[in-house]
C-alpha cells in the first residue's frame, strides 16, 4: 500500500448522524423515525428531507424543553406520552426507531431503557428500537451504520446459504443488483435494511455479506459476531470497483467464471460508453476531497482509475484499514488520505493546492465558491442513485456537472471576440 496516510484532529464540519433518517424513513415506510432532541433538530431533519407541511412524513421530534434539559421535568414520562400518541395517531407503523441526539445525550437520557419499557407495554404489536443519531463524535452517514446495528440483535437466526447485502440502496438499483446476482447463479439475496421493518432478513453461518457501504463499521462487526461471513471487496461504486465486488461473491458461491464474463463484460462494456463524455471533461482535472460521508476512498478511486482525475488530497473522517483493505492499494503511488479533520488547515491546503473540484459539506461549499472554487456537496452523492456498474455514467456525471457549470458561466461573463468580424 503506498498511499501516504496523515491523522489530523480539530475542528470539524461535518452533518450529524440524524441525517441518515431522511433516506432511511424512506427505505421503510413501515417505520417512523421518533428523534430525542431540541428544536434545532427538528429543523435539521425538516430542511433536509424537505417535506411539505401538508405531508405525513414518517419521522419527527419529541423537542426537549429548558424544563426537560435543566432537569425540572421527567422526561421519560413525556417522551412515553409522545409514543403513545404517535402511535395511536399512525396504527400503521411497526418499527418505532427512537434517536437519540446531542442533547439527550447531554442530559443522559436512556433511550435503551424507555425503547424496553415501550416494549413490554405494547407487547409486540409495535418493535421498538433506539440508536444515537448525535453528532458530538460522529459524521452523518453513521447515523445509518447506528439504525442497523440496532436491528442486527432482531434478525432471525437461520443457517440457509444466502448472500446479504447490508446497506441501503435505491430499490431501483436493489432490484438491479438481485437480478445480475441471479443471472450468476446465487439464487438467494436478501437486503438489510430491508423494504419493511417487520420483513427482518435471517442471519447465521450460510450468511455472506456484501457491504454496499463504507461507513458500515459497527453493523459489520455485529454480523460477524452473529456467525455471517463478511467479504473484503472495492465498493460497488463505478464500473471497475462493482465488477470486483460483485466477482468477490461470485467466488465465494463458486459461480462459473464463464458465466460471470457472460454477464458482466457486456455491462462493462456499456459503462465504458457512458464515461466517455464525462472522462472527456474530468480528465486532468484536479480533485480535493474533503471528509464529510466516509465514501472519499472509493469516490477518489473511482474518479482516478476511471475518470483519468487527479488526487490532491483524500480526507477521509474515519478510516476502517480493513474494510478499505481492496480500496487503498488502487489508489495511486503518493496519494495523500488524511483521517480526521482540522478544517481551518485543511481550507487552507484547499487554496494552497489550486484545486478544479471540492467535495466537501454544504456548510463549507458557499464560501468557497464565493472564492471563486467549484464544489461538489457529498451529501448528494449519499441521496443520488450511485451504485452498481449500470450507474457508473450517472456517478462521473455528478463531478463532469460543475465543471461544465462553471466552464458555462465563465463564458458567459467572458465571451471570446469573434474570428469573422462582420463588417457594414
Amino acid at each position: 500500500m503506498s498511499a501516504n496516510l496523515l491523522k489530523e484532529s480539530g475542528p470539524r464540519e461535518v452533518f450529524c448522524g440524524l441525517t441518515s433518517i431522511v433516506w432511511l424513513h424512506r427505505r421503510m415506510p413501515d417505520a417512523f423515525f421518533l428523534v430525542v432532541g431540541s428544536r434545532t433538530c427538528a429543523h435539521l431533519i425538516q430542511s433536509a428531507a424537505g417535506v411539505m407541511i401538508f405531508a405525513e412524513p414518517r419521522f419527527g421530534t419529541a423537542i426537549l424543553s429548558e424544563r426537560d434539559l435543566a432537569g425540572l421535568a421527567d422526561a421519560h414520562d413525556e417522551l412515553d406520552r409522545v409514543a403513545r400518541e404517535l402511535l395511536t395517531r399512525r396504527p400503521e407503523i411497526r418499527t418505532l426507531f427512537l434517536v437519540g441526539s446531542c442533547p439527550s445525550e447531554v442530559i443522559k437520557l436512556d433511550l435503551a431503557r424507555a425503547a424496553e419499557r415501550l416494549n413490554e407495554e405494547l407487547q409486540g404489536r409495535v418493535r421498538v428500537v433506539n440508536y444515537s443519531g448525535s453528532g458530538i463524535e460522529t459524521t452523518f452517514t453513521q447515523g445509518e451504520d447506528g439504525a442497523l446495528a440496532a436491528l442486527v440483535p432482531l434478525l432471525p437466526a437461520s443457517d440457509e446459504r444466502q448472500l446479504l447485502l447490508v446497506g441501503t440502496l435505491a430499490d431501483a438499483v436493489e432490484d438491479r443488483l438481485i437480478h445480475l446476482f441471479n443471472r450468476l447463479g446465487i439464487g438467494s439475496v436478501r437486503s438489510l435494511p430491508p423494504r419493511q421493518s417487520s420483513e427482518l432478513p435471517a442471519v447465521g453461518s450460510g450468511t455472506t455479506v456484501l457491504l454496499t457501504q463504507p461507513f458500515l463499521t459497527e453493523t459489520a462487526r455485529l454480523l460477524r459476531d452473529r456467525g455471517a461471513t463478511i467479504l473484503k471487496a472495492p465498493f460497488p461504486l463505478g464500473a471497475e470497483g462493482s465488477r470486483r465486488w460483485m466477482e468477490a461473491a461470485a467466488d465465494n458461491f463458486q459461480c462459473p467464471e464463464a458465466k460471470v464474463r457472460e454477464v458482466l463484460d457486456p455491462l462493462e462494456d456499456r459503462a465504458r460508453i457512458a464515461l466517455a463524455p464525462h472522462r472527456e471533461v474530468l480528465k486532468g482535472k484536479r480533485i480535493f476531497l474533503l471528509p464529510e460521508s466516509q465514501l472519499e476512498l472509493p469516490l477518489a478511486r473511482f474518479l482516478h482509475r476511471e475518470c483519468g482525475m487527479e488526487l490532491v488530497e483524500v480526507g477521509v473522517p474515519y478510516l476502517n484499514r480493513e474494510q478499505m483493505a481492496e480500496e487503498l492499494p488502487l489508489l495511486p503511488d503518493g496519494t495523500t488520505v488524511v483521517e480526521g479533520q482540522h478544517v481551518e488547515r485543511q481550507l487552507d491546503r484547499v487554496r494552497a493546492g489550486h484545486p478544479d473540484l471540492v467535495v466537501c459539506g454544504m456548510g463549507l461549499a458557499n464560501p468557497l465558491e464565493a472564492e471563486g472554487i467549484t464544489t461538489k456537496w457529498s451529501i448528494e452523492l449519499v441521496f443520488s442513485p450511485i451504485h452498481g456498474i449500470d450507474q457508473a455514467g450517472d456517478l462521473a456525471e455528478l463531478f463532469s456537472r460543475p465543471l461544465r457549470r462553471r466552464q458555462l458561466i465563465h463564458s458567459a461573463l467572458h465571451p471570446q471576440p469573434s474570428d469573422h468580424p462582420v463588417h457594414a
